[in-house]
């Protein structure tokens, strides 16, 4: 095993919360993300002058300095609690800490399914008024990968293949998929983005189990048979 792999394993931590423990800290941290997420498109949005951007500079490095008085390291990583609720609060596409994330809210069946309604403000633009590509393969990425999930055959991304179809307006969208095909430890899930006038964007993505993700199932399979 690499370090970096053992290193990456060290991200993905049992920290035996209780579900309302958890919850505690969905109900604090949530609403500061929302507060975040608002500054980022009002800093986009705002033609106030120089003497309110000043002071807002100041309000925010204090506000920063108050945060960094006691936080983690490094990265969040993906945690579980005592019932085995997980939480990866620092994911970029749908995490609830992570003021970068649009955010998403997917729902998922069992069957291999994801879906989700999402809202892409103005700090997502790329071309004049519309969704940045780079976005959109955040998105898909996200939901395709959570699609694996649901189906029982979880991976990393391998592969991700995009087909524009048609400009992605900003503002409300909604972006499914569904497992397609699983080959050994490959999963391939298809899905899209659609807005109001149809699908934007296609994708197919090859999820793969990494290979400490296999090493640690056998162990646990080995020890369970003995």
């Amino acid at each position: 095993m690499t370090e970096s792999t053992s290193d990456q394993q060290l991200l993905y931590v049992n920290d035996q919360l209780s579900d309302e423990e958890i919850q505690r800290e969905a109900d604090l941290y949530g609403p500061l993300t929302d507060s975040v997420r608002g500054l980022i498109a009002a800093t986009l949005q705002t033609e106030v002058g120089e003497s309110d951007v000043r002071r807002a500079r100041a309000l925010i490095g204090e506000a920063a300095s108050l945060l960094r008085a006691k936080a983690i390291p490094g990265p969040y990583g993906v945690r579980w609690g005592a019932s085995g609720r997980k939480r990866g609060w620092g994911n970029a596409a749908d995490g609830l800490r992570n003021a970068v994330a649009p955010p998403l809210n997917i729902r998922t069946d069992p069957d291999g399914r994801a879906r989700t309604d999402f809202h892409l403000g103005p700090q997502y633009e790329g071309p004049a008024g519309l969704v940045h590509g780079g976005v959109s393969a955040l998105i898909l990425d996200q939901v395709l990968g959570d699609a694996a999930v649901a189906g029982g055959t979880p991976g990393m991304t391998g592969t991700l293949t995009l087909r524009y179809r048609r400009p992605t307006p900003l503002g409300d969208l909604y972006a499914e998929a569904r497992v397609d095909r699983v080959e050994g430890v490959k999963t391939i899930v298809v899905g899209h983005i659609s807005g109001s006038d149809g699908i934007c964007v296609e994708a197919e993505g090859v999820f793969i189990l990494p290979r400490w993700a296999r090493e640690a199932i056998a162990e646990q399979n080995a020890s369970t048979a003995g």
